[in-house]
């Protein structure tokens, strides 16, 4: 069982590499989103409290799956301590069953992120992103709130790999993760 771990700021391209990686090995790919917007769909609005629980299932069922892995993403404020807890949360479900572990992290200037942030991928996947306006003015907000950009060395996670992906497309990133983790 492999687990990895996609992390970055909103419109990074986690959930577009995510789907990119999938295309190239073996592994399943549960973004952030999917669970995000079926809780909006059916409470109409945002509720963390019911999103984490529905993750949890997922989690704990699938690391007792068959499937040979999983690619999860998630956009991991470094200046909130329990997005650390969470993460550690999130490995320890997967240490259980001996799980191998990776961590990416992508990093994408602002402008390029507001350019993918109307991608038509990400607004098909995405309903809650689909007023522009209001998901522009909350990328912009949560950047001005939220480190999303980890500090050298503040991630201590052995299988670690950090990728500036403002140039790069979805394709090439999924190779490099690939090949750096030998996935």
């Amino acid at each position: 069982m492999k687990l990895v771990i996609i992390i970055g700021d909103a419109a990074v391209g986690k959930m577009t590499i995510g789907q990119e990686l999938v295309k190239i090995t073996g592994l399943r790919l549960f973004h952030n989103h999917m669970t995000i917007e079926s809780v909006i769909d059916v409470f109409g609005y945002y509720d963390g409290k019911t999103i984490t629980r529905l993750r949890d299932v997922f989690f704990e069922e699938f690391s007792k799956s068959n499937n040979e892995g999983m690619i999860f993403t998630y956009m991991w404020a470094f200046n909130e301590p329990s997005d650390a807890a969470y993460i550690e949360h999130v490995s320890e479900i997967f240490r259980r069953v001996n799980a191998e572990i990776y961590y990416v992290e992508l990093n994408a200037t602002l402008g390029e992120r507001l350019n993918r942030n109307v991608s038509e991928n990400r607004l098909l996947n995405k309903a809650s992103k689909r007023d522009i306006e209001a998901s522009n003015n909350r990328l912009k907000h949560d950047s001005s709130r939220y480190r999303c950009v980890s500090n050298e060395g503040e991630i201590k996670y052995g299988n670690y790999l950090r990728i500036e992906n403002t140039y790069l497309d979805a394709e090439t990133v999924a190779q490099m993760i690939k090949t750096h983790f030998s996935l």
